[in-house]
């Protein structure tokens, strides 16, 4: 089997040759060590600053050329296309880059206040008094979706690393987006949102399923085998929302959209998503995901317990801690591929990987025993 075929039969619940191997994303540091140069690809705070300066084509070359590279060099199953910062270019603007307040410190003409952070190498809105002053009703949803534009810049490189892996690697791809939890106006404000404006949540998420499915047209490549979501629902505690109030607001909502993606165009749909998340794992299974990647076992989601339970209903894509790679030793790690594969190889329907990304801060050693582990054991 080659790779493609290796993750299909996975995930249609058959036996494959091995193991597949994958991972939801890659950061600059590994990809730099890997492919031996500096890069764009997963290095946010840098692709940012490069964007504010005008620099997109630079951006762009890198996105599509050590993306190429880098899964040329690594014998891993799965490409996923839908992470952050390895495709999405955003179009030029004539507006002025936000100031330079210090070293990490930025503010834009809306008074939007942006900082970097050293831990995870990102740029984040830390204040943001547009989306605080927005109100929303009804009538702002009360309407019909028009068809997006899709930015071909972004396009071609996608449609570029396709063509070179679509014969030999599953690949997963962006589509019209997912429903997920809505929040309107972020997570804090989206949550008193629910409380105080539920039916205005309800027509926000009802227009929400018809604009996703819409732009399905122009974001879902037919060169992808599947549709990966990044929407996380919770944390290490438990959800960000109750089930009854998931169920009642948005788990049909997502049951469309996974059945649009299915039914219309025949991609799979795999969901990333961190956190404690046992007390949706049946909605998950309602609304139909092909996969449950990330499997996070230091939020109480451990592999073996996952894979007694709902193993025979779902994909699972995860066993290593992410927490292990990053601050672990490479006896940690290669424990962690162990018992993985003793739990959760048996009766397929597995695929190894972290239980998020691999993430800024992670020791190269630690990948390196991970990869070397696994092939001891696939």
């Amino acid at each position: 089997m080659n790779s493609k075929e290796r993750v299909i039969t996975t995930l249609n619940g058959d036996i494959p040759d091995r193991v597949p191997i994958g991972e939801y994303a890659i950061d600059f540091d590994t990809v730099e060590k890997i492919i031996g140069h500096e890069t764009y690809l997963r290095a946010k705070a840098k692709s940012q600053i490069a964007f504010w300066e005008n620099r997109h084509e630079e951006v762009a070359e890198s996105y599509l050329k050590d993306q190429i590279e880098l899964h040329e060099k690594l014998e891993l199953d799965i490409l996923n296309l839908n992470a952050d910062a390895t495709w999405q270019i955003p179009t030029p603007t004539d507006e002025a880059a936000p100031r330079k307040v210090n070293d990490t410190t930025w503010e834009d003409k809306y008074e939007r206040v942006f900082k970097y952070s050293d831990i995870t190498k990102d740029i984040t809105c830390v204040k943001d008094p547009v989306m605080e002053s927005m109100k929303f009703s009804v009538e702002d949803y009360n309407k019909e979706p028009r068809l997006s534009v899709r930015d071909e810049r972004s396009w071609k490189i996608i449609d570029r690393v396709i063509q070179r892996f679509k014969k030999e690697k599953f690949i997963c791809g962006p589509s019209g987006d997912e429903i997920g939890i809505v929040f309107l106006g972020g997570m804090e404000r989206g949550c008193i949102e629910l409380i105080q404006n539920p039916d205005v949540i309800k027509v926000a998420t009802s227009f929400m399923l018809k604009q996703q499915n819409l732009d399905d047209e122009v974001m879902v490549h037919p060169g992808v085998d599947a549709i990966l979501w990044g929407i996380d629902f919770g944390y290490k505690t438990g959800p960000f929302i109750s089930p009854d109030m998931f169920r009642d607001f948005f788990l049909e909502a997502n049951k469309a959209r996974v059945n649009n993606l299915h039914n219309k165009y025949g991609k799979k749909v795999v969901k990333h998503c961190c956190g404690n998340n046992w007390a949706l794992l049946d909605f998950f299974i309602e609304i139909g995901y092909d996969a449950y990647q990330s499997v996070q076992a230091t939020a109480g989601m451990d592999i073996c317990e996952v894979k007694k339970l709902y193993g025979d209903k779902v994909t699972l894509w995860g066993g290593v801690a992410l927490e292990h790679l990053i601050s672990g030793t490479t006896d940690d790690v290669r424990r962690d591929v162990k018992k993985a594969m003793e739990c959760a190889k048996p009766h397929g329907r597995f695929i190894l990987g972290l239980s998020h990304s691999i993430a800024v801060g992670t020791k190269y050693d630690n990948y390196m025993a991970m990869l070397d582990e696994y092939h001891e054991l696939s």
